[in-house]
């Protein structure tokens, strides 16, 4: 009788033992999403146990009970990170754990095109769903305190780039980071200016690059125009941009410079000032940067659009005026 019982006792064990064999092989082997990616979200100071509740509730197919196991026996239970993670097609449970635990988030991505403002910069990143609000709180000098910038305003001192970063990420993080890289692409390329020009520190060779930035849209142009300026500084000559009056018209400008905005006494109307405006009026790429700083020689002192986005150039005012008449005034 007690080998029978000890037999069948035996028995159960070795069933229990196949059984859970192969519910583990079937749980750590089958793939969690078959024929497509989903995305899921770990909330900052969820448990192990929290998570597995909320893959259950969002029908995400992982086997809680062996994903609870593996994570005890490997002493990871408490090594899950927040973010939302990208679950792809073909992932199985411990790729699943290991991805939890990595921290590799799902990235997100926002764009600062050259030329754009702060003002566009901070519409965009009000916008982006997966980005902390936090600088419409603070002050524009609180903003200049916590970016370390020792400049009146943030205008132009953000670089124009792709940022990417996880959910949850604030907006001061990401403009922390454009601050950082344009502050490294101007002292790189001040470094390495022409000589003799009429510049005299990185916030003025940006302040420049800002207005060439500005003024056309085509690369092989930026040092042409850059050349212009350069020499009409040397000459104590207005630097008569447009983009300068635009600026600071602010709301004002309805699309169209009319002579009365050209008369306006803003500080940055370039037609009533001479020399530089008082900070950059845009974000300038590292094409405009290095443009202001290796402006092309030449004697051109004017330039006017002429159609295809593209300028022509003049060494006279008289033959500036008959380009104005042949493509402006027609």
């Amino acid at each position: 009788m007690i080998r029978l019982i000890c037999w069948f006792f035996v028995v159960s064990l070795l069933t229990i033992l196949v059984f859970a064999g192969i519910s583990y092989q079937t749980a750590v082997t089958s793939t969690i999403v078959e024929d497509s990616s989903l995305v899921f979200e770990i909330k900052d100071g969820q448990s192990l146990s929290q998570v597995v509740d909320q893959l259950k509730r969002e029908n995400i197919p992982v086997d809680g009970h062996w994903f609870k196991i593996i994570a005890y026996v490997n002493g990871q239970q408490d090594q899950l990170k927040s973010g939302e993670y990208l679950i792809t097609q073909g992932m199985r449970l411990p790729e699943l754990l290991a991805l939890f635990i990595s921290g590799a988030s799902r990235q997100h991505a926002i764009t600062f095109p050259e030329g754009w403002n702060f003002k566009q910069i901070k519409y965009a990143l009000r916008q982006h769903q997966a980005i902390k609000q936090t600088i419409d709180a603070i002050t524009l000098p609180e903003l200049l305190v916590l970016l370390k910038c020792p400049y009146p305003h943030v205008e132009g001192l953000l670089f124009p780039d792709t940022y990417f970063f996880a959910k949850g990420d604030s907006d001061l993080s990401i403009l922390k980071r454009a601050y950082t890289k344009m502050s490294q692409v101007l002292r790189q390329e001040w470094e390495t200016r022409d000589d003799d020009l009429p510049v005299a520190s990185r916030y003025e060779a940006l302040i420049l690059a800002s207005i060439i930035e500005k003024e056309t849209a085509i690369p092989s142009e930026r040092d042409q125009i850059a050349g212009v300026f350069i020499r009409r500084l040397r000459k104590k000559m207005r630097l008569q941009a447009d983009p300068t009056v635009i600026y600071g018209l602010g709301e004002k400008y309805n699309g169209n410079i009319r002579t009365r905005d050209l008369l306006e006494d803003t500080p940055y109307n370039t037609y009533r000032h001479k020399g530089l405006t008082p900070t950059p009026i845009a974000m300038p790429g590292g094409g405009a940067i290095h443009a202001a700083l290796h402006p092309a020689p030449g004697e051109s002192l004017y330039f006017v659009a002429s159609g295809n986005r593209r300028h022509t150039f003049s060494n006279s005012l008289e033959s500036h005026n008959n380009a104005v008449n042949l493509y402006q005034k027609k």
